[in-house]
């Protein structure tokens, strides 16, 4: 059967294989959290995603179990300047030091945490975040949780699983500005990337050194 070049208005949404649970490594893992800014969580923000409200309780969920088992805990907060090109793509967002670039207040970082600010949808894009996950910390393997499914974590996720992490992504932790945007990431790392997609964050099983 012929693909067509131009979808129909109905797109089928393919095999996104979801697993029950995923045990990790604490020592070896590393919880990323993509982009939960004022200006894409809050009302009032200037590129709000309508779900990722929603996510902060799950986020926050999570982070203290990672924290609890002594996973290591790296944000990414997207990061702009007068005259940033990506403005003229999208509407003024995340001007730094203003109420909008902050992360909000929910999910709000330990001083033993890492805050990698970037200036494009991925996290790795000219940044010291491989440098930290690699050198500093040696993790293997990365929870990937925040906004815009499609962009910024998504790209991240790409950026991840060329450079051969292992990338386990909860499905009610990352949210999109649509459904389809959503099935299109969970499909993506579970496939592409050769990560792994779960329902939930309690799905996620951090497991202490064994001794």
């Amino acid at each position: 059967m012929s693909v067509p070049f131009v979808p129909g208005e109905t797109v089928a949404v393919p095999e996104i294989k979801f697993k029950d649970q995923v045990r990790l490594p604490a020592s070896k893992t590393a919880l990323i959290v993509v982009d939960m800014q004022n200006d894409f969580v809050k009302e009032g923000g200037s590129l709000v995603v309508p779900t990722a409200i929603e996510t902060v309780p799950h986020i926050q969920a999570l982070l203290e179990s990672a924290r609890s088992a002594g996973v290591r805990v790296a944000y990414t907060q997207d990061t702009h300047f007068e005259g940033d090109p990506e403005w003229q793509i999208w509407p003024e967002h995340c001007r730094a030091g203003t109420w909008g670039w902050k992360i909000v207040d929910e999910l709000k970082p330990r001083p033993n945490e890492i805050v990698c600010q970037k200036s494009r949808y991925d996290g790795f894009y000219d940044t010291w975040l491989d440098h930290f996950l690699t050198r500093v910390w040696q993790v293997e393997h990365l929870v990937i949780v925040g906004t815009v499914s499609s962009i910024c974590v998504l790209h991240t996720a790409a950026s991840a699983g060329l450079r051969w992490f292992h990338i386990v992504v909860p499905a009610n932790g990352i949210s999109a500005l649509t459904e389809f945007d959503q099935a299109l990431t969970l499909r993506q790392v579970s496939w592409l990337y050769v990560g792994d997609v779960v329902r939930r964050v309690e799905d996620i099983v951090f497991e202490p050194d064994s001794t």
